[in-house]
């Protein structure tokens, strides 16, 4: 008898550990999702590109981001040079991030009097934060920038004399 009831203990113990042996099926765990809202990125016209006074007659005439003007000397206006300014454009966003400037591309922009047109070509950058000539600026610590753009105005022998007018785009995105 002694037998028999140790026999059943051990098949009442063997059968309790099987239980607690057995292999876990499931898991869990928690995890966080987040997100960070930035600012929009933004873009404003300032100052407009101003090539000043020309002399008809054909050549080139370039606006660098300094304000630098390059024309031939027979089409300088002596002293009466006008206004000669390079584009300004004020760009707002998240602090830190970079953004990327896409400029018109040659021979796509033009400023018109009445029907007579003049081509703008070899669109220059340059950003106050990178202060460098590549296609690219970073935002400060306040979310700011600025952008200077300068161009190449096509002028033509025979240019009708008057007023000549045009805009550009400038696009910007975040990197």
């Amino acid at each position: 008898m002694k037998k028999l009831v140790l026999s059943l203990i051990a098949v009442g113990m063997i059968a309790g550990l099987s239980n607690n042996l057995q292999a876990q099926t499931t898991a869990s765990a928690t995890n966080n999702a987040r997100c960070t809202i930035i600012a929009p990125i933004a873009i404003t016209a300032g100052q407009d590109l101003m090539f000043g006074d020309v002399i008809k007659g054909a050549g080139d005439v370039t606006v660098a981001t300094n304000g630098a003007r390059t024309i031939l000397a027979a089409m300088e206006s002596g002293t009466q040079l006008g206004t000669i300014q390079p584009a300004i454009f004020t760009v707002a966003g998240e602090a830190a991030y970079t953004y990327a400037i896409t400029l018109p591309a040659d021979d796509t922009v033009s400023i018109t009097e009445g029907t007579d047109p003049m081509l703008l070509k070899t669109f220059t950058v340059l950003t106050a934060t990178d202060n460098d000539a590549d296609a690219d600026g970073t935002l400060d610590a306040s979310g700011a920038d600025t952008i200077t753009i300068g161009a190449t105005l096509q002028v033509a022998s025979d240019q009708t004399p008057g007023d000549y007018v045009g805009t550009f785009d400038v696009t910007i995105a975040y990197n």
